[in-house]
């Protein structure tokens, strides 16, 4: 067999695990599910799936690591897109849909997780290292629309720290409720409404 096709064999492989572990994780926890249970339903070895893995710990780490890449990836094409910070903060709000979508059936992976982390300091490193990246991704942001001229001058860790909540907020419960409300004009309004009070003029600052 060719390298190629071993490569591909493996990147399925290591796929159909993932996928194994995030609907074992989900229907019976952390602590209930064993590396047998998810080779069972990804169809693998023990072998393969320790070729791959170094233990479950590890599968669940990077279950949340890649669904959070994933997110960043769309946050990052839609601000490059938008001819502002205030527009790019609306077309962020745009993918709320899918963003929910995705999030509904890892809700109970969420939960899990930060269950783990409350007795895991690794675990607690993996939770609260999102928050703090988003949090200064946001920082930095408001500090452009504050250079452009967009946003008036604000403290721009309060306003991060408000997205980023506003964020959490309904990712929640969007998740958790699906049909509770329009989650996706409640984050497109929730948005509108943070803008309302931190927008400014179209002429950059004086230096």
């Amino acid at each position: 067999m060719t390298k190629e096709p071993r490569q591909k064999r493996a990147q399925e492989t290591r796929a159909r695990i993932l996928a194994a572990a995030i609907e074992c994780f989900s229907r019976e926890g952390y602590d209930a599910t064993g590396v047998s249970e998810i080779c069972a339903a990804a169809g693998v070895s023990k072998g393969a799936f320790y070729h791959h893995f170094a233990s479950k710990h590890t599968v669940f780490l990077e279950l949340i690591e890649t669904w959070l890449a994933s997110v960043d990836a769309e946050l990052a094409r839609l601000l490059a897109a938008a001819s502002d910070v205030p527009q790019g903060l609306l077309r962020m709000a745009e993918v709320a849909p899918s963003i929910f979508a995705d999030a509904r059936g890892r809700v109970p992976l969420f939960l899990e997780f930060w269950r783990q982390a409350s007795r895991d300091p690794e675990v607690w490193r993996a939770t609260t290292a999102p928050y703090r990246r988003y949090h200064q991704f946001f920082e930095k942001l408001v500090e452009t629309g504050i250079q452009e001229g967009s946003l008036r001058a604000v403290d721009p860790d309060v306003v991060a720290q408000v997205i980023v909540a506003l964020a959490v907020g309904l990712l929640l419960q969007g998740a958790l409720d699906p049909q509770g409300a329009d989650w996706s004009k409640v984050a497109r309004e929730g948005v509108g409404i943070v803008l309302d009070g931190v927008r400014g003029h179209a002429t950059k600052p004086s230096a």
